[in-house]
């Protein structure tokens, strides 16, 4: 690991220093160790920085950072931070985006085509039933699932995904030496190996309430849209659909059972105008043209695709074949093509031009 991203680690060890404040300092100083070498009245210069949170980063010990990177390379772990090319694109476009994301699993491009489902803890057998078949018919249209790893409704989600033999993601509000809930941390070793287990948090974090709305901004930021399944209207549920909101996330609800208290948050919802949903279709189709990016079938997946009557040349119809309905980055094509990257963009570039491929922002790559 290179220097500069323990810096990044490191200021995201600072006690009260977070997104936003270290988003400043790196605007003013422009690498974190020039932050840790920063005198005191140069620190007081950057907007939301107190003398209070100055003196915290003057304190700051090497020694816990050096712990931190130790019990990191113990656990198998992996950092994202906000400067990488492979931070997710996007939460990368939210307020107040993570410094730097905990990641044990892998989180991969095609991560991007994601739908965040959550709900309450205290869920009836419906909620439970609906969020796994839900999450399993997601998974099957080609969606990676993203939730909270909660008891109730989050567990389901992701057990969902995971008999789909889909990529599941779950952000947690603790650090990830403190797997909470505790009864899930086989499943969060399964979720890992198919997906990923995140947290912005340092690694012995606790999994205080006050850390939970700051984890439900992530879970919607990761995400293309939320679904709601049974919430009560004081739900963190609820909280995470205002955060959709504000990131121009579509927001969807399940309805359920007027009598029932665990209904009375979707409900609430569906008034505000989150859209009503009683098949996955319904999902889809409010996404609009993401669509046709989509698979219809996990089945369908992997299939050759006869190229032969396209007349492409060997090297084009090796790249062709790599690429589908569902979006593909440049960096992974030339990686699994084998190709040096001037091959790979001129193939790419040619069955553009002959209408067989479209390019999406982000260079991300599909077929037309």
């Amino acid at each position: 690991m290179d220097e500069r991203k323990k810096g990044w680690i490191g200021l995201n060890l600072v006690d009260t220093l977070g997104p936003v404040r270290i988003r400043n300092l790196l605007k003013r100083f422009k690498e974190p160790k020039k932050v840790f070498n920063a005198t005191i009245s140069e620190l007081l210069e950057i907007p939301g920085i107190s003398r209070n949170v100055a003196e915290r980063i003057k304190d700051f010990s090497v020694a816990r950072l050096e712990k931190e990177l130790s019990l990191m390379e113990e656990m198998g772990l992996s950092v994202i931070t906000l400067e990488d090319q492979d931070y997710p694109a996007n939460l990368k476009l939210i307020y107040a985006p993570p410094a730097v994301l905990y990641i044990q699993g892998e989180i991969k491009a095609k991560d991007r085509l994601a739908i965040a489902v959550v709900g309450t803890r205290r869920c009836s057998y419906y909620g439970r039933k609906t969020a796994n078949s839900l999450s399993y018919e997601l998974v099957n249209r080609g969606f990676t699932i993203v939730s909270g790893m909660a008891r109730g409704i989050d567990t389901e989600v992701h057990k969902g995904a995971l008999k789909a033999g889909g990529r599941t993601i779950a952000v947690l509000g603790s650090g990830l030496a403190r797997i909470y809930p505790g009864e899930n941390k086989n499943l969060s070793k399964e979720i890992a190996q198919s997906g990923a287990v995140i947290s912005e948090f340092p690694l012995l974090t606790s999994p205080e309430r006050g850390n939970f709305p700051r984890r439900n901004r992530i879970i919607s930021g990761l995400s293309l849209g939320l679904v709601v399944i049974e919430a009560p209207n004081k739900s963190g549920a609820l909280i995470t659909a205002d955060f959709a909101l504000e990131q121009g996330r579509e927001v969807f609800a399940i309805p359920g059972n007027v009598d029932q208290p665990t209904s009375s948050g979707t409900l609430h919802l569906i008034k505000q105008g989150a859209k009503l949903v009683t098949q996955v279709d319904d999902i889809i189709e409010e996404l609009g043209a993401l669509i046709n990016l989509l698979p219809k079938k996990k089945e369908e997946q992997g299939k050759k695709r006869i190229s032969g009557g396209l007349g492409l040349k060997e090297r084009e119809q090796e790249i062709y074949q790599l690429l589908t309905i569902s979006p593909r980055h440049i960096d992974e094509i030339i990686k699994e093509s084998n190709f040096p990257a001037s091959v790979a963009l001129s193939a790419l570039m040619t069955l553009e031009l002959k209408g067989l491929v479209k390019q999406l922002p982000g260079k991300f790559y599909v077929l037309a």
